[in-house]
This record gives structure tokens, C-alpha cells and sequence, in this order.
């Protein structure tokens, strides 16, 4: 039977918005570009019960995704906040609702809605995993890999990764670094679970290249064309045998039943930020699982915050496939949470405290604070 997932409502007397500026380990490169720096917002619903946090996974350009750190900025201080705190009194099952006339933004709604959860599941004392639903203290954890200066500097950064035990391997590929990259890493790691993310860089003109990625035996060619090409990615599905997998494009629940009546995928990835919200994660996981399609919860470089809500989300029984759920350290050498996500033999653990189940470490989150801003009602 379906779930029935009610949160306490909480009465919020405001948000909290701050930009962070976070030094990656290492420079993350795909075909958007290159970052150095993670630029990334989190909010936190101010209430007389406790305070929530949730994480608005937006970037500095609108490279990955059509929102961006100032847009993200001004319509939840302008429309999106406003229009919460006009209710007050709310439970995090309404906030889809009462921002629903406002079109897109998808990423901020989504950190708006987690902040409310955060704070109501909180004052119940409720895991964020069990509102949820999850099925497993643990989840499985894959890494993914940036676009290296050459093949065999992948191989040895994907060994690295394979020493510290990750069980799964994603790999970002662009034209002319791909099938190059895909058969060195193949050849130096045997059968090992590995996976290539196009990030939308290819068009259906560049078939006869990604055909040549079946010899790869790869759990999936993740968003290999343009994110509004769902028809033609069902053409290019009918013309491979590697699983096509989709990410950028699948932005609803709606999207999803689309892209499945299509036959454009076999296989989901499910990006909370992406798609408004991890109810409507949710939804799109119940809906795919009961279509028996795998999913897989994608990551967007999240802080603690988001990183403990992605956890708990793939602890959900139809997330057959490893997500992008890594330790802290593979990307921060400081997190801003004061227990950071750690790989345990491959897998990383589903907090189970109220809430997220994580504590924001205050002093960590202000040095890497960049702009700040409280909306009040």
C-alpha cells in the first residue's frame, strides 16, 4: 500500500538564505566546464520549535540547469518566500502547493520544501528516512568521475576510487573523450560496474560513436543528447543496446510518465533538486518502481545537508542501482556538517537522528558564507 507521509505543521517566522563558496579537493571538469569552487545556496526555516535546513542546488552559471545562483536569489526573496510566509503555519507537504502558480524553479522550491520538512520532522523527533519511507540503514555508493587530462590519468584517479572502496564508476565523457576513455578504463579494471554520464553533449548525428560504447558491457549511457530530445532519445535507444538513462530531462513526474511511454529510457535517475522536491522524488520513484524501471539518486556535489537528505532518498526500496551518494571528502576537505558522510565498505550510512539526522556545524558554515540574507514575516 502507498505510503501516507504527513509532517507536523510548524509555524515559521522566517528564512534564512546564504551562498557558500566551498574549495572542491580537486577541479571537477564535465562538458559544462570546469569547477574549483562549488557555489551553492542552503536555507533555514526559521521556527519557535527549531530550525530546518534544506539545500538549493544551484550553480554560479546556468550551465547544468537554467536556474542559477542570482535567479534562485531573487525569486525566493521576491515570490517564493513571500508566498510561504503569508501561510505561516505549514506543513511540508504544502509547500509544493502553495509555490506551484510560481513556473519552474525547481531547485529553490525544492530547498524550500526541504527546510519546512527538516523543521517539522524535528519537532516530532521523525527521521527524515522514515517519513520517507527508506528500507535500508545504508546505502550503496558510487563515484563520479570529471573529465581527466588524459586516459591513463583516469585510470589512475578511477583506481584511487576503487581503493577506497566505492562500488560503482561513473565516468563524464564528452565528444572526443569518450571511447577512448571508456576502453582504458574497462581494460585496466576488468568487470567492474561502470557507467558513462554525456551530460546532453551529444546529438542523434553522433550515433554511430555511441553505438560503439556496447562493446563497453556499461550499466548505462546516462543523458546522452539535449534534455527536451526525449523523442530522440527513444530513437537512439532503438539503436544501442546499452541502457539509456536519463537525467537532465526528467525534470516532473510527468516528464517521467512521458519518457517511459516513449520507450526514451529504461532506466532513472532521479535528482531531488532537479525535479521540485523529493516528494516528488518520491512520486517518480513509486511510479517507475511499479513499472518495475530502475532508478538511481543523482548527486549535485551537496553539502551534509543535501547529502543526508540524497541518503535517505536512495534508502527507498526502488532505488535499485548505486547513486552518486560519496563520502563528504570526495569532493570537501571541510563539510559544513559536524559528521560528514563517510564510505563504509562501500556504502554510506542513512542518518537516522530527527530531521535530516545532521547537525549544521555553525562556524564551518559561516567561513564559507559569501552573502546572507534573512526573510522575515
Amino acid at each position: 500500500m502507498p505510503i501516507t507521509r504527513e509532517s507536523a505543521p510548524v509555524t515559521v517566522d522566517g528564512f534564512e538564505l546564504r551562498v557558500l563558496h566551498l574549495p572542491l579537493v580537486s577541479p571537477f571538469t564535465t562538458s559544462f566546464g570546469t569547477e574549483s569552487v562549488r557555489e551553492v545556496m542552503v536555507v533555514r526555516a526559521l521556527t519557535a520549535d527549531g530550525d530546518g535546513w534544506g539545500e538549493i542546488v544551484t550553480q554560479a552559471a546556468p550551465l547544468y540547469s537554467s536556474e542559477y545562483t542570482e535567479s534562485a536569489w531573487d525569486v525566493a526573496t521576491r515570490w517564493l518566500i513571500p508566498s510561504l510566509l503569508e501561510r505561516r503555519t505549514i506543513a511540508g507537504e504544502q509547500v509544493g502547493g502553495i509555490l506551484e502558480p510560481f513556473k519552474g524553479h525547481r531547485m529553490v522550491k525544492a530547498g524550500l520544501e526541504l527546510a519546512v520538512l527538516d523543521a517539522g520532522l524535528r519537532a516530532e523527533g521523525r527521521s527524515f528516512a522514515e517519513y520517507l519511507g527508506a528500507e535500508r540503514d545504508r546505502v550503496p555508493s558510487g563515484v563520479s568521475v570529471g573529465i581527466q587530462e588524459s586516459p591513463a590519468a583516469l585510470v589512475e584517479t578511477v583506481a584511487g576510487y576503487l581503493e577506497q572502496g566505492y562500488v560503482r564508476i561513473k565516468i563524464k565523457i564528452k565528444p572526443g573523450r569518450d571511447v577512448a576513455d571508456t576502453a582504458a578504463v574497462r581494460e585496466a579494471f576488468g568487470t567492474i560496474p561502470l557507467q558513462v554520464d554525456a551530460n546532453s553533449a551529444y546529438t542523434l548525428a553522433d550515433i554511430e560513436m555511441l553505438a560503439e560504447l556496447d562493446a563497453f558491457d556499461l550499466l548505462l549511457i546516462e543523458q546522452p543528447l539535449q534534455e527536451d530530445d526525449i523523442v530522440d532519445h527513444a530513437t537512439l535507444a532503438g539503436r544501442v543496446r546499452t541502457p539509456i538513462c536519463l537525467d537532465e530531462s526528467i525534470v516532473s513526474h510527468k516528464a517521467t510518465l512521458d519518457a517511459l511511454a516513449l520507450g526514451a529510457a529504461s532506466i532513472i535517475n532521479i535528482k531531488a533538486g532537479r525535479v521540485g522536491g523529493y516528494l516528488e522524488a518520491v512520486r517518480i520513484h513509486d511510479t517507475c518502481r511499479a513499472a518495475g524501471i530502475p532508478v538511481w539518486c543523482g548527486g549535485m556535489l551537496e553539502t551534509g545537508i543535501g547529502r543526508a537528505a540524497n541518503a535517505a532518498l536512495a534508502a527507498l526500496p526502488g532505488f535499485t542501482l548505486p547513486g552518486d551518494i560519496s563520502a563528504s571528502d570526495r569532493f570537501y576537505t571541510q563539510d559544513i556538517v559536524t559528521e560528514p558522510a563517510v564510505l563504509e565498505d562501500g556504502h554510506v550510512r542513512v542518518p537516522t537522528g530527527p530531521g535530516l539526522g545532521v547537525e549544521v556545524d555553525l562556524a564551518a558554515l559561516g567561513a564559507v558564507t559569501v552573502a546572507r540574507e534573512v526573510v522575515r514575516a
